[in-house]
């Protein structure tokens, strides 16, 4: 028996975890020992808004053990309409720290580690292996972090969701480094600034904000307790408007693709 499965199998639930998460545990495939998964696990966000709010808040009250954010920003009054994780109060606030203080009164005790940077070239290994996060949120809302975090977690073998919204829907796909495409697999490089409409320009409803990055809290449940199946090699599109998802198949991994190439 390993070590991580022999210490799995000796920690004990108090009576307050057994209540708290009570309701989970009743599912065939968590249990006990897939709510000692969950308490056990790392998972890092990048990013502290309207994604990030929805997913870390989930993650904070299925017992994810410990959460890593990490964000720049400061809490402004028009983020209050989807990042749902921050208050009027907050606004003024590092985005991190507001975040942290919301999964805080959510579930005291999920460890939260607070990171007020912007992830970049510099920093990004440094940050996705502080903790061995097991598993990575891209929350961001631009296309260069996006490209750097599929970088830095393939080159780094870190499973990874990404997802992104704008107007009334968005898109979420898994990437498990070597077992599918990667996001640069699929698209390739940044696009020229001006030929893809961002939410800044167009606007976005909140509550798709949050339909999507609850969904990043599905996958990364799913993986840390090894169910179900994860969208590898498949793009999920969400179109409020008509209330339908559809799946597109994503074409296997790019040999050319400089990310997979390298890792």
């Amino acid at each position: 028996m390993g070590g991580e499965e022999a210490a799995l199998k000796e920690r004990l639930l108090t009576q307050e975890e057994r209540e708290r998460y009570s309701r989970q545990m009743l599912l065939a495939d968590v249990g006990e020992v897939g709510q000692k998964k969950l308490l056990a696990a790392k998972v890092l966000i990048v990013g502290a808004g309207g994604l990030a709010s929805p997913a870390a808040m989930y993650l904070a009250a299925s017992g994810v053990g410990e959460i890593g954010v990490v964000d720049d920003d400061v809490v402004d009054l028009s983020n209050l309409q989807r990042q749902i994780a921050h208050r009027s109060a907050d606004v003024g606030r590092k985005k991190a720290d507001s975040m942290a203080m919301a999964l805080a009164a959510l579930n005291p005790a999920v460890c939260v580690n607070v990171y007020r940077e912007r992830l970049s070239e510099d920093n990004a290994e440094d940050i996705l292996c502080d903790r061995s996060y097991d598993f990575v949120l891209d929350c961001t809302d631009n296309f260069p972090a996006k490209f750097l975090i599929n970088d830095a977690c393939v080159r780094l073998h870190k499973p990874f969701s990404h997802a992104g919204i704008t107007g009334f829907g968005g898109q979420i796909m898994t990437v498990v480094p070597q077992e599918g495409p990667c996001y640069r697999c699929i698209f390739e490089d940044v696009p020229e600034d001006g030929t893809v409409p961002t939410s800044r320009e167009i606007g976005v409803l909140g509550a798709a904000a949050g339909v999507m990055g609850s969904l990043q809290a599905v996958e990364a449940v799913k993986y840390i307790l090894g169910i179900g199946d994860l969208l590898v090699g498949r793009l999920l599109i969400y179109d409020a408007l008509t209330m339908q998802f559809r799946t597109v198949e994503l074409p296997k991994r790019n040999e050319s693709c400089t990310a997979c190439r390298s890792a």
